[in-house]
């Protein structure tokens, strides 16, 4: 089984979607100003998107807990 490409860029996108919201939220929280709350959140949009596509697609070449079927079920 192998995973393609977009569907680790979509992982990536939907994943960020969910993690620049609480990045956001704690900037707000620590700074107390909702521009620079937004500007981290933005920033961090992209970097963690590009490193999240990184580590999947190293993952998907890693073997380690993957398992092999012994027989393959085919039906007709």
């Amino acid at each position: 089984m192998r995973e393609k490409h977009h569907r680790s860029l979509l992982k990536a996108v939907t994943w960020r979607v969910i993690g620049t919201f609480d990045t956001m939220l704690i900037s707000f929280v620590v700074t107390g100003s909702l521009k620079a709350s937004i500007s981290i959140g933005f920033i961090e949009l992209f970097t963690k998107m590009l490193l999240y596509y990184l580590h999947e697609r190293i993952w998907s070449k890693i073997k380690i807990g993957i398992e092999k079927p012994a027989h393959p079920d085919y039906q007709i």
